[in-house]
């Protein structure tokens, strides 16, 4: 391999939109580029962003045919000429030894055929990383028959539903994402965040950091808050809302809304506090937090913010829901409980709020695993690892 390569990578959205793969491109991107590989990303176009600009060293394009939310409005038909164009305007900058692209096996059939096509004229390796999987016919088609060179799936889950969607298990990899754990680590000042937030200040906060919606799990998180205010009454829950999200199904607004119902009908004003919290705040988020936790109710395909809060030493309860018991041991980092259960949730809350021998002990060993198994150095070295092996042949 190469010591220098060029990495043309694509995704459907970067931050100022916020997700988890967006969070995990910002950690994997940059520490490319420190390893003296080029890096550019083509990406959907922002409000207010530049169609070219650099983060961290690594080239951002954007473009409005990558931008979910405004393709849902507008449609896919009639895109072929410009996509190509956009595509080619990027590869003809980049030059890649390398494809590598997020979540492209959904969303848009154009997209993948054309890109498709393109790297196979080029003659340049197609890498996916499958941060999902959806179930329909669309997913079926696209993770299937696209000639993808290697697929990296996020979890064991992830790559077992591929297998189940007919891709050859010996072109999968299972690659974790990792953390910045000198980022997200326990003893950091919190005198910044509580000034921000005065009312977080003298309360034993639980904190769900996830975006707010159903599929998050945030209405179990109140209706389990609904039983821990009665025993911990100084108890607050925090919900981390998301203002810049993909949303091409427009769900966002009509579950803030149910969640804002919910806390009227329990009558938790005062014991849960929802608002939008920019990445720099996050590490003292989680310092503030005795328990962090994420009831999800779909099938997570991993879950960055368990590392998230792994690495700052807090123990969290998840569901038994996709990828995240692969991470989460129960009785050994944090628990995990069944899927919509909020009594569960409510009774390892107050296990953990009770006993701080145990609640610091979980959060160490959670520290412990994330500096083995789940750094940001981990990560990229089994991602280029896949590179050399692909472009020596192996």
């Amino acid at each position: 391999m190469p010591k220098s390569l060029k990495i043309a990578q694509l995704h459907w959205g970067f931050p100022p939109i916020i997700g988890g793969v967006e969070t995990h491109l910002t950690i994997l991107l940059p520490e490319m580029i420190k390893r003296g590989h080029q890096v550019g990303l083509l990406t959907g176009s922002v409000d207010n962003e530049k169609a070219q600009h650099q983060y961290r060293g690594v080239k951002i394009y954007r473009s409005p045919l990558f931008d979910l939310n405004w393709l849902a409005k507008r449609g896919l038909e009639g895109l072929e000429e410009d996509l190509t164009k956009a595509y080619n305007d990027f590869f003809d900058a980049i030059k890649p030894d390398i494809i590598h692209v997020h979540n492209m096996h959904y969303f848009s059939e154009v997209h993948a055929r054309i890109l498709d096509e393109i790297s196979h004229k080029k003659g340049v390796p197609l890498i996916l990383t499958a941060h999902n999987v959806w179930d329909d016919i669309l997913f079926l088609r696209l993770a299937r028959d696209t000639n993808w060179t290697h697929i990296i799936a996020v979890s064991h889950f992830i790559k077992k539903e591929l297998m189940g969607a007919g891709c050859d298990d010996q072109k999968i990899t299972v690659i974790h994402h990792g953390i910045d754990t000198k980022m997200f680590r326990p003893n950091i000042n919190t005198e910044n965040v509580l000034k921000k937030h005065p009312q977080l200040k003298g309360k034993r906060m639980v904190f769900h950091p996830a975006r707010i919606g159903l599929a998050k799990g945030c209405d179990v998180s109140i209706k389990a808050f609904n039983l821990i205010k009665q025993r911990f009454p100084d108890a607050i829950l925090v919900l981390a809302g998301s203002k810049n999200i993909i949303d091409w199904a427009g769900t966002q607004e009509k579950d803030i809304a149910y969640m804002v119902d919910l806390i009227k009908v329990f009558g938790l004003k005062e014991n849960i506090y929802i608002n939008v919290f920019p990445l720099e705040e996050m590490p003292g988020l989680y310092n503030l937090a005795e328990v962090c936790v994420y009831p999800s109710s779909a099938c997570e395909p991993f879950g960055l913010t368990m590392l998230e809060a792994l690495a700052s030493a807090k123990p969290m309860i998840v569901t038994r829901m996709g990828g995240m018991p692969e991470i989460i041991q129960d009785g050994i980092d944090g628990y995990v409980i069944p899927v919509k259960d909020f009594e569960e949730l409510a009774s390892g809350i107050i296990s953990l709020l009770a006993d701080d021998k145990l609640k610091k002990r979980l959060g160490r060993t959670g520290r412990q695993i994330v500096q083995t198994h789940y750094t940001k150095e981990i990560m990229t070295d089994n991602h280029l690892a896949i590179y050399q092996d692909i472009l020596s042949g192996n």
